[in-house]
């Protein structure tokens, strides 16, 4: 797959993303995909598969009213494409870590993107 290609995935599941649209999400993942969060230095969640990853993002959805991932930066190699964000949302709900409804959270980090069969097979987002 070429990389025009490989950048053209990540732009339109990172666009699904920002219009809390599941189903296009899921439209560019391979059935086995992997996803992984990363926070500081540490891996706090994976999932394994499509349906495990639909399930977690429809979840997801009333964490926040709004969320946007604005890429800053492109990298694009051997099959992977990391991308770096800006990431702002304003959360729906209190959350334990006393972020409360209606504040807004903003973060920068990188998602790193691979490929296979030409669909997204792995997602690492590390903060």
């Amino acid at each position: 797959m070429d990389v025009a290609k490989q950048k053209q995935l990540v732009q339109d599941y990172i666009e699904a993303y920002n219009r809390f649209d599941v189903d296009g999400m899921l439209r560019y993942l391979h059935e086995d995909v992997v996803f992984r969060n990363v926070s500081n230095g540490e891996v706090n969640l994976t999932l394994t598969g499509k349906e495990a990853f639909r399930q977690q993002a429809q979840q997801a959805l009333q964490y926040f009213s709004q969320r946007e991932q604005r890429v800053t930066n492109w990298q694009v190699a051997d099959n992977h494409v990391e991308v770096s964000l800006d990431y702002t949302a304003v959360a729906a709900i209190d959350f334990p870590n006393g972020l409360e409804a209606g504040d807004t959270l903003q973060l920068q980090g990188k998602s790193v993107f691979q490929f296979a069969d030409g669909l997204i097979i792995s997602i690492d987002d590390i903060s």
